[in-house]
């Protein structure tokens, strides 16, 4: 994982509830066992509306989505993640998170961020012509001069800010692991 404290850029107000990770990408995507790729085919039922907000080019490249809520419900499908890690997005701004979804993006490096409704609203309509940043440092949300606390488990927060996956913290120990296998003869 890149280490994250802080992203930087445009947003894709997105804002719409209930996003499933079906509607993220599709079943016939998860055949794959590889991460590069899937993000043409991330959000496909949305980008075949016509006047979408993904194709708009003031939106390409933008690391960072705001959406509704209940993100990422539907099916366990670790591919959501990385078809969103593949279109370029760094984080994802929304009042709430299925469980699963948020434990697979921060398991690839995604932020997922939780604000208020209120508060996503908001940003969501300054997102519309302002770069947002997301600071992990001070956990805050700001845009056109205002500013959004939000809260993220401190274990998550360290590993995203650190780039340390589970694996990576388990790989820090490798010589305290190595000497307890020798200790106890494995």
């Amino acid at each position: 994982m890149t280490p994250v404290e802080q992203i930087t850029g445009r947003a894709i107000p997105l804002g719409r509830d209930n996003i499933d990770t079906d509607v993220i990408i599709a079943a016939d995507h998860l055949k794959t066992t590889t991460r590069e790729g899937l993000g043409k085919y991330a959000f496909a039922p949305i980008r075949a509306e016509p006047g979408n907000i993904f194709d708009d080019p003031e939106f390409a490249a933008a690391p960072i989505l705001i959406t509704g809520a209940n993100f990422g419900c539907g099916s366990s499908r670790e591919h959501a993640a990385w078809a969103l890690d593949d279109m370029g997005l760094k984080a994802i701004v929304a009042p709430s998170f299925s469980d699963i979804f948020a434990s697979n993006a921060y398991k690839n490096g995604l932020v997922t961020v939780a604000l208020p409704a209120p508060d996503v609203a908001r940003l969501m309509s300054l997102a519309a012509h302002s770069p947002v940043t997301i600071d992990l440092d001070d956990m805050t949300v700001s845009a056109n001069n205002e500013q959004f606390a939000f809260t993220l488990d401190p274990f998550r927060r360290a590993s995203l800010m650190s780039g340390l996956d589970e694996i990576g913290l388990t790989l820090k120990s490798e010589g305290a692991i190595k000497a307890y296998e020798a200790r106890v003869g494995l």
